[in-house]
């Protein structure tokens, strides 16, 4: 709830502002760089909103997160760090006050600079926050010219299906952006807009601490809608020859402009007394934020017997249910895009309604709300296809990343294995972006019984995780004519797995191609030649030690319905070279676009059935003899 305010606190609060309105021009003309215009417009709401909310449970989300100068100083001037500090550190390597926003910044809940990000956040957190039962008003303030952005319009409509009444949107609406007014740029009716997605709208003049006031204070006393703040704006607000210029939005002030602003704004600290603080070396302590997560158990796994197929998304989505079911007393969001049945989520929406989220065929919103439900001690699990899970959110997914989630991100249809739909539906590349996601922990089982392992684990363990699935049903792998190979052992990150012996040659197979990989063992092995075969669930934590293993006895096959390019392959070479080992690797994998067809017509295109292995094998090795 927003606290109370007296007019002679709102008049104090206008005097901060002035400050920090000194504190923007100072810190991006020291930097030289950063979006002053922006953060001059927007500086009389940040202040209103740090210095009248409850940062223990309120939260305020920056949507556009080039206004950090503003940020950093409201903040600064609520009292949660010194303004000097965020002068002197802001852009400079080894500072938390970086270019945009960061949740290493103590009032900061989430990471942004992609604008169109934020209200997908604030579902996030408005969902995690009815899931554990407390109560709390997120506000997001937003830019005029990113409400251009489609993701925003789904944010929207997810917010009004689900009653998301205590997220209120307050836009800078200075109508100004880069490449000149809004309306020449991209004209848009924002009260329509938001009035037709169900919020309530009310319009403001942004630099009026009253009218500010009086709309928070209103938007979070109603619960029966959501609400927009229209808060018209002057870009570069208090600086008269910035005023409405739209130069001013990602340029700071030179040498004499600097000179005339110092005459309008009111800068506590001598000019020079910053300049020689700027050039002090940087000695902040930047603590990562910690999400909380909760302590799980990861209840009895199943076992599926060698006698029966099934597919490796159903066992993981029963383990899901498992999961959950062994965990009573924790919060899950399971978040859908329109796909439960596919991605077998179903299941989990049967048992527990009310933690299952139906989110329509909105990818990019869905992935950046349940990113953002992570941070705040959910067990947070966002089901797709891998090309929307990945692929088509691969921008969301990357500030996943850099705000170090506890994402489970669960991805069916992987490879060539979604057969008949064709290219645009085969995600072949998912491990070449998955790779760039720093902190990410990628997962390909190998068949039923390690899905059931791994996605236990996967819930289980705090960080990003992905765990990546096809469509078809597998055999489960068995040791040579007996047991099931998973029957006994936990899940272990990075393990590899010897799934047959050989000595003249390796084949690493990458998650469900094992299956094909031991098929071509047994037409080899009649002809009375051996190679080891080795499954490989963790593409990114590949002990250098097996690659040493397999260029000692020969020849490295390395098998996957993935772009070779990219993959397994490219992997296994990256940690041969940079470990100097040598070795002879061939590639078997996928080259271009697959043609639609079923799974395995698709696999023989480029040889990757059980007899092509086979043969590409036999024929390498009797070059060698």
């Amino acid at each position: 709830m927003i606290n109370d305010c007296t007019p002679e606190k709102l008049e104090e609060l206008a005097e901060k502002s002035r400050y920090s309105r000194a504190d923007i021009l100072a810190m991006t003309y020291l930097a030289g760089s950063g979006h002053p215009g922006g953060s001059l417009s927007s500086i009389d709401i940040y202040t209103l909103l740090y210095h009248t909310i409850d940062l223990e449970t309120d939260r305020v989300v920056v949507s556009h997160g080039h206004t950090s100068p503003a940020v950093y100083s409201a903040l600064a001037r609520r009292g949660l760090f010194s303004p000097k500090e965020v002068i002197k550190g802001f852009r400079r390597v080894g500072s938390i006050f970086e270019g945009h926003v960061e949740p290493t910044v103590p009032g900061v809940p989430w990471g942004t600079g992609n604008l169109g990000q934020g209200l997908s956040v604030a579902c996030g957190l408005a969902i995690a926050g009815r899931l554990k039962g407390y109560a709390l008003d997120c506000f997001v303030v937003m830019g005029d010219g990113e409400q251009q952005k489609g993701q925003i319009s789904e944010a929207r409509r997810f917010i009004r299906k689900y009653d998301l009444n205590n997220i209120t949107v307050i836009i800078d609406n200075n109508m100004l952006q880069i490449s000149g007014n809004r309306n020449d740029v991209m004209p848009q009716n924002l009260r329509a807009e938001y009035e037709s997605a169900g919020f309530t709208v009310l319009e403001i003049d942004g630099h009026d601490f009253a009218q500010i006031y009086a709309a928070v204070k209103q938007a979070s006393a109603d619960t029966r809608s959501p609400y927009a703040i229209i808060a018209h704006t002057t870009m570069g607000k208090g600086v008269s020859f910035m005023e409405n210029r739209e130069k001013y939005h990602g340029s700071p002030l030179n040498n004499d402009e600097m000179g005339k602003a110092l005459a309008e704004i009111d800068l506590q600290w001598p000019l020079e007394d910053l300049r020689t603080l700027r050039n002090e070396p940087i000695d902040e302590e930047i603590v990562r934020s910690s999400w909380p997560f909760p302590s799980l158990s990861r209840g009895e796994a199943r076992l599926y017997e060698k006698s029966v197929k099934t597919d490796n998304r159903s066992a993981m989505g029963t383990a899901l249910v498992d999961v959950a079911t062994a965990n009573p007393g924790t919060p899950f969001a399971v978040f859908d895009c329109d796909l439960a049945g596919s991605v077998k989520t179903a299941g989990f929406a049967k048992a527990f309604p009310e933690s299952f989220f139906q989110a329509g065929i909105m990818e990019h919103n869905t992935a950046a709300m349940a990113g953002a439900a992570s941070s705040q001690g959910v067990v947070s699990v966002f089901a797709d296809f891998g090309m929307f899970g990945i692929d088509e959110t691969y921008n969301q997914q990357r500030l996943n990343a850099i705000n170090e989630a506890h994402l489970k991100l669960l991805c069916t249809h992987l490879g060539v294995d979604v057969g008949e739909d064709g290219k645009t539906h085969q995600c072949i590349d998912y491990l070449g972006l998955m790779r760039n996601l720093d902190g990410f922990s990628v997962i390909i089982p190998l068949d039923p019984n390690e899905t059931d392992r791994a996605t236990r684990w996967a819930l289980s363990q705090p960080g990003n995780c992905m765990i990546g699935v096809g469509r078809s049903k597998l055999p489960v792998i068995t040791v040579p004519g007996g047991a099931e190979f998973f029957s006994a052992q936990g899940f272990v990150y990075g393990q590899a797995h010897h799934l047959r012996k050989g000595s003249r040659a390796t084949l690493f197979a990458l998650g469900a191609m094992s299956a094909e990989a031991i098929r071509a063992w047994e037409i080899l092995d009649q002809d009375g030649i051996d190679i080891e075969v080795v499954g490989i669930s963790c593409p990114f934590a590949i002990d250098v030690r097996e690659i040493a293993d397999a260029a000692a006895r020969g020849p490295v096959f390395v098998v996957e319905d993935h772009l070779s390019v990219s993959g397994l392959a490219s992997l296994i070479a990256y940690q041969a070279a940079t470990n100097n080992l040598a070795i002879e690797l061939i590639p078997m994998g996928i080259k271009g676009f697959p043609p639609s067809g079923p799974s395995d017509v698709c696999l023989g295109c480029f040889d990757l059935r059980p007899e092509d292995l086979a043969k590409n094998i036999r024929g390498r090795l009797k070059k060698i003899v």
